[in-house]
C-alpha cells in the first residue's frame, strides 16, 4: 500500500469512527428508569448512537466533545412505550406507501418505540428492515404470522405444518383466533414448543381457558376467554373464583393483554356521537374513521337494559383486570390499534388511563408499557428500561406521569433508537399527517 493510500485510508477510518460514535444527551433530567421505583432527580443520560450509554449524576459526568445536548431539566425521562397489540396490515403488501410511513410516525410521536403485530401479512418483514436500516422512522417491529383459525386450519396435521412454515419464514410468534378444535389447537401447541416459538392471542370457544393455560400460551389478549371461564355473569364476581384463575394464570406464565377501551367499542358499549368527537381522529383517513362510525352507530344498542348488560359485562373486565394484576399475572400494554376509534399511539394513551381507572397504580401501568416488555421479548435487544447498554427508546415528558398517568400525553420529544424527535419535528409532522388523513381515500 502507498503512503497515499495509508494516509486515505487512516482519513477514511477516522471519518467512519467519527460517525460511529454520535453522543446525545439528556441533561438534568429527572429519570424514571424503571430499573427500580425510584425517581432520579438530576441526573442525564447519555446516548451513543442506538444504544444508553451511561446514566448518572449530571455533576459527576463529563459528555465527551461534540455530544449534542438536550435540556431536561424539570423534564421527566422514561423508557419508550409498546403497543403489545397492533396491526400492521399493509395496502397491497406495500411497506414504503404514505399511509404506511403515517401510521408509524403516529405511534413515535406519542412515544411508542415498540410495536407487536398481532396478524401477519405481506410486506411486514420488508418494512421491518427498512426500520431496522433506518430508511423509515418507526418502532421496533415484533411480528406475528398469519392467524390460525377455523377457517385457515382444518385438521391438526393442517396446524403442525403451519407452525412450521410460519417458524421457517421467520415470524417471531403464531395468532391464534377462535375456532380452532381442541385437537388442531393442540398440534399447534405442541409443535410450536418443540420449535421454540410462542403462540398468543385468543382462546378458541372449543379449548377454554383452562385447557389454553395448560398447553402454555403465551399472552391471552383482550383477557379472552376469563369471562367465559367464570360463565359470566354467574360467577363473574365470585372473588374466589376470579382468584383462582388469575393465580393460575401467574404460575403458567401467561401474560395478559387488556385493550379495555377498544373492547367497550368492538361490544357496543362506546356512544358513537361521543368517540367521534375524538380529538386524535382528525389524524387518521377520513373514511376510515367514517367506516368506524357507521359500525359503531349499528352495534350501539337501543334499549337501556341491553346497555346495562354491556356495562356489566365491562365492569368485570375491569374488575378482573385488577384481580390479574393484584395476583402477580404479568400485564402488558396494548390497545388493538389501529382499529375501532384505536388510532395509533393516541389509543395506548387512552389504554393506560383505562388501566388506572380500573385499580392498576400509574406505576404498575406504566410498567406495563416498559419494563414489562423487556421482560417478555426475552432475547431481543433490552428494551423497557434506562440503564447502559440498552436500546435508546426514550420519551422526554413535561410532568411526572407517576402523578398522573395523563401526563404520558404531554411530551418534549421521542428518542427511537438513538434518532431524536423533538416537540417541533413531531407538531409539524403531524400538522401534514392531518392534511393527508383529511384529504385521502385510503
Amino acid at each position: 500500500m502507498t503512503r497515499i493510500s495509508v494516509l486515505l485510508f487512516i482519513l477514511l477510518l477516522g471519518q467512519a469512527s467519527a460517525l460511529a460514535e454520535t453522543f446525545t444527551a439528556f441533561a438534568d433530567a429527572n429519570v424514571i428508569s424503571m430499573v427500580d421505583d425510584r425517581i432520579l432527580f438530576g441526573h442525564t443520560v447519555l446516548v451513543r448512537n442506538e444504544l444508553i450509554f451511561e446514566v448518572a449524576r449530571s455533576d459527576q459526568l463529563k459528555l465527551p466533545e461534540g455530544t449534542r445536548r438536550i435540556d431536561a431539566k424539570g423534564k421527566y425521562l422514561t423508557p419508550g412505550l409498546a403497543e403489545m397489540h397492533g396491526h400492521m396490515q399493509l395496502p397491497n403488501g406495500i411497506p414504503s406507501s404514505q399511509y404506511v410511513t403515517d401510521m408509524l410516525f403516529l405511534y413515535l410521536a406519542n412515544g411508542v418505540t415498540t410495536v407487536r403485530g398481532m396478524l401477519g401479512g405481506g410486506g411486514q418483514f420488508e418494512l421491518r428492515e427498512m426500520i431496522q436500516n433506518g430508511e423509515v422512522a418507526g418502532p421496533n417491529l415484533y411480528l406475528a404470522g398469519p392467524g390460525f383459525t377455523g377457517g385457515s386450519i382444518s385438521s391438526p396435521k393442517q396446524a403442525s405444518r403451519r407452525v412450521v412454515q410460519q417458524f421457517n419464514e421467520g415470524w417471531d410468534l403464531l395468532k391464534v383466533l377462535p375456532g380452532l378444535t381442541t385437537a388442531e389447537y393442540d398440534a399447534m401447541a405442541e409443535t410450536a414448543h418443540r420449535l421454540g416459538i410462542r403462540f398468543a392471542g385468543h382462546v378458541p370457544q372449543a379449548v377454554g381457558l383452562k385447557h389454553a393455560l395448560q398447553m402454555g400460551q403465551h399472552t391471552f389478549d383482550h383477557i379472552d376467554g376469563y369471562l367465559e371461564q367464570l360463565d359470566f355473569p354467574a360467577k363473574a364476581y365470585v372473588m374466589t373464583e376470579m382468584t383462582h384463575w388469575a393465580q393460575q394464570t401467574k404460575s403458567s406464565g401467561a401474560w395478559i393483554v387488556p385493550t379495555l377501551v377498544v373492547w367497550d367499542h368492538i361490544i357496543g358499549l362506546s356512544d358513537p356521537n361521543e368517540v367521534i368527537r375524538w380529538d386524535e381522529l382528525r389524524y387518521w383517513p377520513k373514511t376510515q374513521v367514517d367506516n368506524w362510525y357507521r359500525r359503531q352507530q349499528r352495534s350501539h344498542p337501543d334499549s337501556s337494559a341491553r346497555r346495562k348488560e354491556l356495562q356489566a359485562y365491562s365492569a368485570a373486565r375491569s374488575v378482573l383486570l385488577k384481580v390479574l394484576n393484584d395476583e402477580g399475572a404479568g400485564i402488558l400494554l396494548g390497545s388493538d390499534s389501529p382499529q375501532a376509534f384505536s388510532v395509533p399511539g393516541f389509543s395506548i394513551h387512552r389504554e393506560m388511563a383505562a388501566m388506572v381507572a380500573a385499580g392498576m397504580t400509574t406505576a404498575e401501568v406504566l410498567a406495563s408499557g416498559t419494563r414489562n416488555i423487556g421482560t417478555y421479548l426475552q432475547g431481543s435487544k433490552a428494551l423497557g428500561v434506562i440503564a447502559p447498554g440498552n436500546q435508546a427508546d426514550l420519551i422526554l415528558m413535561h410532568a411526572n406521569p407517576l402523578d398522573d398517568i395523563n401526563n404520558t400525553r404531554l411530551i418534549a420529544g421521542v428518542m427511537s433508537r438513538g434518532l431524536w424527535l423533538d416537540s417541533k419535528t413531531i407538531e409539524d409532522r403531524l400538522d401534514k399527517i392531518e392534511e393527508n388523513a383529511s384529504g385521502s381515500g385510503r
